[in-house]
């Protein structure tokens, strides 16, 4: 029993303090992109044609990325030696909308929360199932390991079950492949309404590497209504906790380009 309490004595506290305070990332991080095409000759289009999910737009006076297609892969940046494209270290990238998701500049339009009601519902307690419609299982790492005791996510009442039935909403992550449509269908429809249902990641909100393809559905949006996108390919552990508590409330919506989040408490 001593040695137990001298171990986790040791090993001291390892849960992330977020969001009260700001995480430490990692250095390689690619957050927020930020575009700015005074920097290229207008005829220049190397970063569109680099780009392996066309997300960029390279068009004579602006630069236009949907982040719901965007990989995160930096092959925008490597073939832009004038720097209109570069990657910073935000992390903040949830959405409402799936057209807020196309960036012109250096801001993004961060999620807003539900409405009141929705609020007073599942601020506080809020039940995921997780779908994994043809994932590679990277996003799901992602989200797998926000159970772990360095991002506890069960601290601000958000959980992930086995069943549909006891869910609140769904978490998707993958193309939905054409396999797993019906599936995705039928676990909608088991959870009890009132329901929301969260994107993460690239496949998950357009299909990403696989858009087009006539076995995939192009991401959750056109099989099931989404509330929120998270980009990204995976997206950190950090940015999809943002966005979930951002959803249900808990970190209110403000420029990205400012400080620390405002919170509500954990």
């Amino acid at each position: 029993m001593l040695n137990t309490i001298l171990a986790r004595w040791r090993q001291g506290h390892r849960t992330v303090p977020f969001p009260k305070g700001e995480p430490v990332l990692p250095d390689r991080l690619r957050g927020l992109p930020v575009l700015d095409r005074t920097r290229c000759p207008d005829s220049c289009r190397a970063c569109e044609e680099a780009c392996p999910t066309d997300a960029i737009t390279a068009g004579s006076q602006n630069l236009r990325m949907d982040l719901g297609k965007c990989l995160f892969c930096g092959s925008c940046v490597s073939v832009c030696p004038e720097g209109g494209v570069r990657f910073t270290q935000e992390y903040r990238l949830a959405v409402r909308g799936r057209q807020d998701l196309f960036l012109t500049g250096e801001t993004l339009k961060l999620a807003e929360a539900l409405d009141e009601k929705m609020r007073r519902l599942f601020g506080r307690s809020l039940k995921l199932r997780q779908v994994s419609a043809g994932g590679c299982n990277a996003c799901e790492a992602d989200v797998n390991v926000l159970n772990t005791v360095v991002f506890d996510l069960g601290r601000f009442g958000i959980q992930f079950v086995a069943s549909p039935r006891h869910a609140d909403g769904l978490l998707i992550t993958g193309p939905v492949t054409e396999n797993m449509r019906l599936a995705l269908e039928k676990t909608y429809a088991a959870v009890p309404d009132p329901k929301i249902v969260i994107a993460v990641g690239a496949c998950a909100i357009s299909g990403g590497v696989f858009h087009g393809n006539p076995e995939v559905h192009d991401g959750a949006g056109s099989v099931v209504p989404v509330d929120l996108y998270i980009p990204g390919c995976p997206p950190h552990p950090i940015t999809i906790l943002d966005g979930l508590l951002r959803l249900v409330g808990r970190i209110e919506a403000r420029d990205p380009a400012q400080s620390a989040p405002t919170t509500h408490g954990a």
